[in-house]
């Protein structure tokens, strides 16, 4: 009896972290929902966080759980996983999310916390513990969620140009300063949908294996679901000021169209991810769409070495925080 109370209070104290990291991918990403919006004077930052929240939560009527699947289910081979790979997993996750976030730097929760799964699972198992589809399609969306971003928000911005070509600019940014709602709403939607997914599936893959959860289950419990959803909406809510400034202005000037044009890119991207179960990175979204908005213009009008900076933290996001799960998982048996 003692050691299964003592087993609960090891599960709720790690359910108690993935909800921190729920929050803090929230905090992290605010900026990716709310930068472009910011940026372009459509809303004040605390509108904008609200706004964001608010669609990052009703993100939960909307989407089926196909992203939390593939966390929980589709990365690492079934009776691996146990509570001592799911700490090291989110220790290396939020180290990297907090080091990146203090410097500013908008890297990848989502990958943070694939490279924090892999590193726990490799210093228990080895690599061949590891389901190769499931890492591999999330590797490959490392370089196809930013290039699909750009691809969609350079396309969006061309169309937009041609359609309103022979439109007095004053009218067309008045248009769009409406329009930049709709589409900063579409992202949020989008951000929610497919970041909260990857906490429910980390709880899920640490409720099956510590047998609170069958293995067979077609989701985890509607608690899980609920308190993923709130978590990185209340994140959102407070907000990530030092990465709103690099999304919104270092990397290209945006004016209300651009940012109408970088958000639906973005947002298309991550609904096509979320409904092909892929988890992906926000922060590699909406930088490629846009670098697309900003090179219309001409190619000088992207900052690239602000740029080329985000990618070398792209790069490494996944071995360092792989590395620093690798450590965890070790503490945590000397601890455990």
């Amino acid at each position: 009896m003692e050691v299964s109370q003592a087993a609960l209070w090891v599960v709720i104290m790690l359910v108690a972290v993935a909800l921190l990291f729920d929050f803090m991918n929230g905090f992290h990403d605010a900026a990716n929902s709310i930068a472009t919006v910011v940026s372009t004077g459509v809303l004040r930052p605390t509108q904008a966080v609200v706004f964001a929240a608010f669609f990052n939560f009703i993100a939960i009527f909307i989407f089926h759980l196909s992203v939390a699947a593939t966390v929980g289910k589709g990365i690492v081979e079934p009776g691996v996983v146990n509570t001592h790979v799911v700490f090291g997993a989110l220790v290396g996750a939020i180290t990297w999310n907090v080091i990146t976030w203090w410097y500013g730097i908008p890297s990848s929760s989502s990958h943070a916390l694939i490279g924090g799964i892999v590193g726990a699972v490799i210093a228990k198992s080895g690599a061949g513990a590891l389901i190769a589809t499931g890492i591999w399609k999330t590797v490959v969306f490392i370089f196809i969620s930013p290039t699909l971003g750009f691809l969609l928000g350079s396309l969006m911005m061309v169309l937009v140009s041609n359609i309103f070509r022979n439109t007095r600019p004053s009218r067309v940014d008045k248009w769009f300063r409406r329009l930049q709602l709709v589409s900063a709403g579409a992202y949020s939607l989008g951000h929610g949908g497919n970041d909260a997914q990857k906490t429910i599936g980390i709880i899920w893959m640490l409720l099956i294996a510590t047998g609170y959860v069958a293995t067979g289950a077609e989701s985890p419990p509607a608690w899980v679901i609920i308190s993923c959803y709130v978590a990185i909406a209340m994140g959102t809510m407070f907000g990530g000021w030092r990465i709103v400034k690099t999304m919104g202005q270092k990397i290209t000037k945006l004016k209300p169209v651009g940012g109408f044009c970088a958000e639906t890119g973005g947002a298309l991207t991550l609904f096509i991810a979320t409904s092909l179960g892929i988890p992906v990175s926000t922060t590699h979204t909406i930088t490629g769409a846009i670098v697309g908005v900003g090179s219309t213009h001409r190619m000088s009008a992207v900052r690239w070495g602000v740029a080329g900076n985000i990618v070398w933290a792209w790069v490494l996001t996944i071995p360092a925080s792989a590395f620093v799960a690798a450590i965890a998982y070790w503490i945590s048996l000397q601890i455990f």
